[in-house]
């Protein structure tokens, strides 16, 4: 489960990195409504619509460990109709959270044999907006295009390189018990690339094996002839994944991971993005208002009851990432931290059209200057147009630490957008 370059990059802010990982690793690895290779391959669809290399080759991996189906990496046109079906959500939370309605939700639902419980649909939505939001951090850190250095700037190393996605949490609050349980039920090991490369390499050449032995014999008994054939085509499961990871995870001698996927395949309509949220005093039923339906008191009552404990861990994570310290940022721009933090979490809600009443928007132009916020509105709304620029050129004079801590703001604040738009139509499903 590595996102090594992810993690030394939040460890900035050790507090917040607990937090995180164990979220993720609830989501990808614990109980749930979900299966495990579906898990992954829905994390897979969701990262291939922002273009997210770093993490699609993350989940091809642990999707094959789960033990999915290998077919599946050819792409959408080779999934169960269930799982292609939530393509059009994944598309729309991802772009334009907004157009979500109970529609969306009732077609899921009710597709006769090819149905979502509620269950597993929470369960799917908070996986989609976890990985679309986690894609615009690994863009806005520089993860996506030094993938294999670590990010950019002088980085801590948080743990050895041999450590699994939920022994990094050690030290930072998760208990050794908590630890144990995670790694007998985790399905996320710590295969190492190469071992598993060498599997699939192993496999491939028996393949070729049974195809020689199969030729030889196609003359002789039926039945030898027959039995053969099934082995071949076993083998040819298996070696189509061979065939995917030697084109999307392209390793040299060092055993360090070059990204080179057409992710095409994981996505239907790629022309599909953002767009600026239309504000027409004439149609106010398209804005969002927070005091009509909240996270707090609306979306995490929802989402916990039909997902168990997943609303603590993730309310925790929204709560961790407001409580960071932002004290010699928001000194800069003569304010409070908690009035800086502020003007970025509402203005990254403020495009995906969600409104404060109680907000005075005239404060995000005194509080963010242009070139934040053109960084802002980039990293949130297309993380895939982020150039290695951008992270160097917003705000020479502060901490890479800071501009960690605005990115993690980002995450959270998109999320938390992403979610209050998808569970607010499931509420209108229900009633």
């Amino acid at each position: 489960g590595r996102l090594e370059a992810v993690t030394q990059q939040m460890g900035y802010h050790p507090q917040y990195l607990d937090s995180f990982l164990k979220t993720q690793h609830y989501l990808m690895h614990m109980d749930g409504p979900l299966p495990f290779d579906c898990r992954h391959y829905i994390a897979i669809m969701a990262a291939a619509r922002h273009q997210c290399r770093y993490l699609v080759n993350l989940h091809v991996l642990q999707f094959l460990r789960a033990g999915g189906d290998p077919q599946w990496l050819r792409g959408l046109d080779f999934i169960p109709p269930k799982l292609r079906n939530l393509n059009e959500i994944n598309k729309i939370l991802a772009h334009r959270p907004w157009l979500i309605t109970k529609e969306h939700i009732e077609k899921l639902l009710k597709i006769s044999e090819w149905s979502w419980s509620l269950a597993e649909l929470v369960h799917a939505v908070v996986l989609l907006a976890h990985c679309h939001a986690l894609a615009s951090f690994v863009f806005g850190c520089g993860c996506e295009q030094d993938e294999g250095l670590g990010g950019r700037g002088p980085l801590k190393p948080l743990s050895p390189g041999n450590q699994c996605f939920c022994e990094a949490t050690a030290g930072n609050g998760c208990s050794q018990e908590l630890l144990r349980i995670n790694r007998k039920r985790s399905l996320d090991s710590c295969m190492e690339l190469d071992s598993l490369r060498e599997r699939m390499q192993r496999i491939h050449v028996e393949t070729e094996g049974r195809e020689e032995t199969r030729l030889l014999q196609q003359d002789r008994e039926e039945g030898e002839g027959q039995e053969a054939e099934v082995g071949v085509q076993d083998g040819r499961q298996l070696s189509i994944a061979l065939t995917h990871l030697r084109g999307s995870l392209l390793a040299d001698t060092d055993g360090e991971v070059t990204s080179a996927t057409n992710l095409s395949c994981y996505m239907q309509d790629p022309d599909f993005g953002y767009q600026d949220f239309a504000r027409r005093d004439e149609d106010q039923t398209q804005v969002f208002r927070i005091q009509d339906y909240s996270w707090e008191d609306h979306g995490f009552s929802l989402v916990n009851r039909l997902y168990s404990d997943i609303g603590h861990l993730l309310d925790e994570k929204f709560r961790m990432v407001d409580g960071l310290q932002s004290s010699a940022m928001a000194k800069r721009q003569g304010c409070e931290p908690s009035v800086f933090k502020r003007g970025i979490w509402n203005y990254i809600h403020c495009m995906f059209g969600i409104r404060y009443d109680d907000y005075d928007y005239a404060e995000v132009n005194q509080l963010l200057e242009r070139m934040l916020k053109v960084y802002i509105k980039t990293v949130t709304c297309y993380p895939e147009k982020t150039n290695p620029e951008m992270f160097d050129r917003f705000w020479k004079q502060f901490k890479h630490s800071e501009k960690v801590h605005v990115n993690l703001l980002i995450l959270e604040a998109r999320m938390q957008a992403e979610l209050l738009y998808a569970l607010q139509a499931i509420t209108q499903y229900m009633i």
